[in-house]
């Protein structure tokens, strides 16, 4: 592959990148905790969209319970988000480089 295949890949690439960043804002994933209490939403580029917290946490005795969930939401999302946003990145990167172990 000559250096000029190779830049014209590497527009390839970026442009499949912008495209897949676009889609990932639309996409949206759920982190749930304590059966449900708190939700959290976030779009596959990890953006909080949402917390719906259930009026049950909101009582200040069960303010470090209600972190506690809110933390394990938002991993749980995030988590969700990463996955998906791998497998975007690593439909799109088959076919525009070489096979480099590890890139994708």
């Amino acid at each position: 592959m000559g250096m000029f295949d190779m830049l014209g890949k590497l527009g390839e690439v970026k442009k499949a990148m912008d495209e897949i960043k676009a889609r990932l804002d639309t996409v949206m994933v759920d982190g749930e905790a304590g059966e449900g209490s708190i939700r959290v939403t976030m779009t596959g580029n990890r953006v909080v969209k949402s917390v719906v917290i259930a009026d049950k946490l909101m009582a200040p005795d069960r303010k470090e319970e209600l972190q506690e969930l809110l933390e394990l939401a938002i991993n749980r999302a995030s988590e969700k988000a990463q996955n998906v946003s791998e497998a975007e990145m690593k439909a799109a990167g088959q076919g525009l480089l070489p096979n480099i172990p590890g890139l994708f």
